[in-house]
């Protein structure tokens, strides 16, 4: 069956960062043009400075727009914004111009995707300092996209090889985490975890929750968490139709759903989830954020300022990345989300 190529938006990240170089080093791969248009939204001159760091043969078409692409391999098709100093730039040095352009790629690219120009975005790094000292009011992707789509709170997803974990929280102290562990909160994620998949074009969905305490409480012998709140949960999700499982003793779900057991994982909080994940495959874990009004893959890694400009920086992230977006891209639906 011949793969479905579609336009995939890649905002080059932070001027200062890494997110230049691996970017041209992955669209130096021509898998990446077998299986999707790359479009690079960013600044011409440092795109091709980063073309000569990497010390690659690329050329670059400036367009205006997606409709005036080639999408060949060997001319990577670029929108400029033409935002950027070159005489002020310093690779590695928090600047507030790398941080506003930075933003105005994602806004770009996200533009491009509301108006459905793109099909999905792959990003790379982007600096929470630059970011500040710019101004912009945002302290990454995922509160960014969250406001220029107007979605309330997206979901994330890992993907490592052919396991899938979601997240029922994610930034909180683990004390605050086990708070949020309730039976409504379970229920309703798992619901969501459902149609993010259903999202994807996936049409098996066992969702096995991973337990929190050792031996997932051993019946309450050791935490009363999932007897009183997440196997309710489970119970409940059950009730309205999701196939979920669990809960699993974290010491075994991931290695089972990795086996094939189970299709996603619901971690309940975030370094059980991240730590299986990058002990899997650390430059193979891909994000998707879920609940946009596109599909949206990224890196797992930062600018690496101590790397970049340097030609160090592997791009195996980014092009795992790209490739993640061009996989999901052509099944990627919106009639299956409330």
């Amino acid at each position: 069956m011949t793969q479905v190529r579609e336009l995939i938006a890649i905002p080059m990240g932070d001027p200062a960062g890494i997110g230049p170089e691996i970017t041209a080093k992955a669209l130096f791969n021509k898998e990446i043009y077998d299986m999707c248009k790359p479009l690079v939204v960013g600044d011409v001159n440092v795109f091709t400075k980063a073309i000569e760091i990497v010390e690659i043969d690329l050329k670059v078409n400036v367009i205006s727009s997606p409709e005036e692409g080639k999408y060949e391999y060997g001319t990577v098709d670029l929108i400029d914004l033409n935002n950027i100093n070159m005489d002020e730039l310093e690779y590695g040095v928090v600047q507030a111009q790398c941080g506003k352009a930075a933003f105005e790629y994602i806004e770009t690219s996200v533009n491009l995707a509301k108006e459905g120009k793109v099909k999905a975005l792959a990003t790379t790094p982007i600096n929470k300092e630059s970011l500040k000292a710019a101004g912009v009011p945002f302290i990454g992707h995922t509160e960014m996209l969250e406001t220029l789509t107007n979605t309330k709170d997206p979901l994330t997803m890992f993907e490592v090889r052919n396991m899938r974990i979601f997240f029922l929280t994610r930034h909180l102290s683990l004390k605050d985490a086990i708070a949020q562990m309730t039976k409504e909160r379970v229920r309703d994620y798992l619901n969501r975890v459902d149609k993010a998949m259903q999202r994807l074009g996936l049409e098996n969905r066992k969702i096995a929750v991973a337990g929190l305490n050792p031996h997932s409480g051993e019946g309450g012998l050791f935490g009363m968490e999932e007897v009183e709140e997440i196997r309710p949960g489970i119970e409940a999700a059950i009730e309205d139709g999701i196939d979920a499982v669990g809960p699993v003793p974290a010491d075994s779900v991931f290695h089972h759903a990795l086996n094939g057991k189970f299709d996603a994982v619901l971690s309940l909080y975030h370094d059980q989830g991240h730590i299986a994940a990058k002990m899997t495959d650390f430059h193979r874990t891909i994000s998707i954020t879920n609940g946009l009004p596109f599909l949206r893959t990224s890196v797992d890694h930062g600018t690496a300022f101590d790397i970049a400009g340097k030609n160090i920086a592997a791009s195996l992230s980014m092009e795992e990345c790209i490739k993640l977006a061009a996989q999901y891209a052509p099944k990627f639906t919106l009639d299956t989300m409330e």
